[in-house]
């Protein structure tokens, strides 16, 4: 039997930026998509702890130690500028597999978004 896990989660990053006008996505600090081990073009699930949201989308890296968390297109609509997210990936993989399996979980800077 296979089950989906949680693989990744960057836990409570504030958004820097939304841009309706980009077609779509999350843009992540690259340092926290390799701490978290999210890919480039991989589906993202964002939950806003401000207004109770819950979406998905995918993510592309953004500039290295800038904290950047900027929702892109129509997802730019769920957020505002200063909400925290909670931002989670998951896998697929044997239930057996998935009783050992360690995720990856961040904790970034709640200030700035940048590893501490």
């Amino acid at each position: 039997m296979q089950i989906e896990v949680v693989k990744s989660k960057i836990h409570r990053v504030k958004v820097t930026g939304a841009d309706l006008n980009y077609i779509g996505s999350i843009t992540i600090d690259e340092d926290l998509m390799d701490a978290a081990n999210i890919i480039r073009g991989e589906k993202v699930q964002i939950v806003n702890n401000n207004n109770g949201e819950r979406l998905e989308t995918y993510a592309i890296p953004g500039p290295r130690k800038s904290g950047e968390i900027t929702l892109n297109g129509a997802a730019s609509r769920k957020v505002a500028v200063g909400d925290v997210l909670i931002l989670i990936c998951y896998g697929t993989m044997d239930i057996e597999k998935a009783k050992t399996f360690n995720p990856s979980l961040v904790f970034p800077n709640e200030t700035n978004n940048l590893l501490t």
